[in-house]
């Protein structure tokens, strides 16, 4: 920046003759200079008659012979507002008068400290000048006022909130995020999948704030395929090779879920599983690695080992996870070593402004300020979350289904692995053993019940062993985190489970947990009492869960309400889960409806995932199998010999 506080040398006033204006400036010129004054040079010989250089009223030429001068300062603005060319925000000025006139004026006037509007002469308030001179200077903003980096544009919406000299016209919506991001191709090189338009948007914003190394926060709603749009990031940061050294960390039951997303949507990435006995205890065998997955509980355990590596980008999947700033997964994960952090999760607020300060907390440290501040700024309300809006939208990109709809096909189906803990893989092989040792070969349908029982819930077991296990069956947890989403988007649910006993405990749960409609709908139920069951479902406002036995739901039941359907365990007849899934996904949607299967990896639930999944290759018929056919009994046979503990 040109030095405001110039000052006049004798010889060179000797040789200046006259006063003019140029634009807003009042400057000196002679035959061979021009210089332009500082305002105390102005002020004190206009106001207190000390000319140190020719006189005003004689030495004025042209427009500057009609100016008056006023002995009271104007206060300057930045004015942030989006560029209607797309990328980041530009910056103009504004002065005000104590008297409330305002007039735009150029960043130039930063360099002078004083500026002429309406023919009056005003200085610049020195103290507030230099204030502003400091953060535009801060803020990466060039001399055409164009906000240089996201970390500016970030800095100037801190000022605005904090109530500085900046004034933050820039959208503020769920999407303005978007409106930063220069699209780089349509596609992500190296993905093994065609993304919808909104995703590739999601990859462009992805790249775009990886590239600064900012960080942020995906808050996609449930179905809109947040981990593929990361994974493109991955594979695709938009330079001529892929991310390397990224750490994601997931609970323990996605672990899996995530090693096969990678494989399937980015299979030349080389990639790692860091749990159990797969774990190391050596910085340099992580470090070969493209892509380490690990568990929130592994980055407790390991966190110096995992410090000792430098990670390009921590991404933390189901980010909710750390909505407690004192929690120690939360403090744990904030202190690994990061380029970046990127955050994920379909519910970044679930009760209290403050799960989002602690998540953004993670993504850019300290730019919501300490904790107790920020609880001081922002009381858990609508007018603090208005507030708070503008300083979140960069680092947020949030699309709701029922905006993208138009992108989306009407039934979106999601088959999501849950990996068991090792204490609940130890008691899943334990049964497996004892069950293949009495049938062996001679397999059936019939032996194979304690092991889909177990795949539900171990308290199915007639002779289950409550305190052998943890207190929380990992895909009775993973069950209720997806209704929590479900729940805080005010939308409904049914959930298929063969097992009387599993649709209680469901439903039960669901009332405990989230105080919403929940019933249960099967054998017990009466043919004539099923379809007011439904209507009384179906009038609830807002989310409400309705608990199904495919079998009893899986014909002549309407229910579109419903946008969500979640197979809880699977069928071996995969026609009988088909016209389950039916009911809601039928004419009368108007929604796209998504499709959840959970599937316990390494057990009988994964032969029944290959053999539906064969048999749909085949053919589009209802009934699948023969029994006593070949395959028939090949897929028990695979089922009783497939074990989480030997994958």
């Amino acid at each position: 920046m040109v030095d405001r506080r110039h000052d006049l040398r004798r010889d060179q006033r000797c040789a200046l003759s006259e006063w003019v204006l140029d634009g807003n400036v009042l400057k000196l010129r002679a035959d061979d200079a021009e210089i332009v004054p500082t305002a105390d040079q102005v002020y004190s010989s206009v106001v207190e008659n000390t000319p140190a250089w020719p006189d005003l009223e004689s030495g004025m030429s042209g427009d500057a012979s009609r100016l008056s001068f006023s002995r009271y300062p104007v206060e300057v603005i930045a004015i942030v507002s989006d560029n209607e060319d797309g990328g980041l925000p530009l910056v103009s000025f504004e002065a005000r008068t104590q008297s409330g006139n305002t007039f735009s004026v150029n960043q130039s006037i930063l360099d002078i400290g004083h500026l002429v509007a309406d023919s009056t002469w005003y200085p610049i308030g020195p103290a507030s000048l230099d204030a502003l001179c400091e953060l535009i200077e801060s803020s990466e903003v060039n001399s055409a006022g164009e906000v240089e980096t996201l970390r500016g544009l970030l800095n100037l919406k801190a000022a605005a909130a904090d109530g500085e000299t900046v004034i933050d016209r820039t959208s503020s919506d769920q999407q303005s995020a978007l409106r930063f991001v220069r699209r780089y191709r349509d596609a992500p090189a190296g993905i093994n999948a065609t993304l919808y338009p909104y995703q590739t948007d999601g990859w462009h914003w992805l790249r775009f704030i990886l590239r600064e190394q900012v960080g942020g926060l995906l808050a996609d709603e449930m179905g809109l395929g947040k981990t593929l749009q990361v994974i493109s990031a991955i594979r695709d940061p938009g330079g001529d090779d892929h991310l390397s050294r990224v750490l994601v960390v997931a609970p323990g039951s996605l672990l899996e879920n995530w090693r096969r997303e990678l494989e399937k949507f980015a299979p030349d990435l080389h990639v790692h599983k860091h749990q159990g006995s797969r774990r190391t205890g050596r910085p340099a065998d992580l470090e070969g690695f493209d892509a380490v997955i690990t568990s929130y509980d592994t980055v407790i355990r390991d966190l110096s080992l995992l410090n000792m590596v430098s990670w390009s980008v921590v991404i933390l999947d189901e980010a909710q996870n750390i909505k407690s700033p004192e929690a120690l997964r939360t403090r744990s994960v904030k202190r690994l070593t990061r380029g970046a952090g990127l955050a994920m999760t379909g519910t970044p607020v679930e009760n209290r402004l403050l799960d989002l300060w602690s998540i953004m907390d993670f993504a850019l440290p300290g730019y919501l300020g300490r904790i107790d501040d920020f609880l001081s700024a922002y009381e858990n309300d609508v007018d603090a979350a208005e507030r708070l809006e503008p300083l979140i939208s960069p680092l947020m990109l949030r699309r709701l289904v029922s905006e993208v709809a138009q992108d989306l096909p009407e039934r979106i189906d999601i088959p999501e692995i849950i990996e068991l803990s090792e204490q609940e893989a130890q008691e899943y092989e334990r049964i497996r053993q004892l069950i293949y040792e009495e049938y062996g070969k001679a397999a059936s349908l019939v032996s194979l019940t304690k092991l889909r029982q177990f795949c539900a819930h171990p308290l199915l077991l007639p002779d289950h062993d409550q305190d052998h296990l943890s207190a929380e069956f990992t895909k009775f947890y993973r069950l209720m985190e997806i209704l929590e989403e479900i729940i805080l988007s005010g939308e409904k649910a049914i959930i298929f489970t063969s097992y009387t006993l599993m649709a209680d405990m469901i439903a039960s749960q669901v009332q405990q947990r989230f105080g919403v409609f929940s019933a249960c709908l099967d054998g017990r139920t009466p043919i004539d009492g099923r379809q007011p069951l439904i209507d009384q479902y179906s009038a609830v406002t807002g989310a409400a869960v309705l608990v199904l036995n495919p079998k009893a739901g899986g014909s002549g039941l309407n229910i579109t309400a419903a946008t969500h359907v979640i197979h809880y365990n699977l069928e071996w007849n995969p026609a009988l889960e088909d016209q389950a899934s039916a009911r809601a996904h039928r004419r009368g949607q108007t929604k796209p409806v998504m499709v959840r299967r959970l599937i316990c990896e390494g057990t009988v639930e994964e032969v029944v995932e290959d053999r539906v999944q064969r048999k749909r290759q085949i053919s589009n018929a209802a009934i699948v199998g023969i029994k006593g056919s070949d395959e028939e009994y090949a897929d028990l046979v695979a089922a009783l010999e497939r074990s989480p503990i030997m994958r």
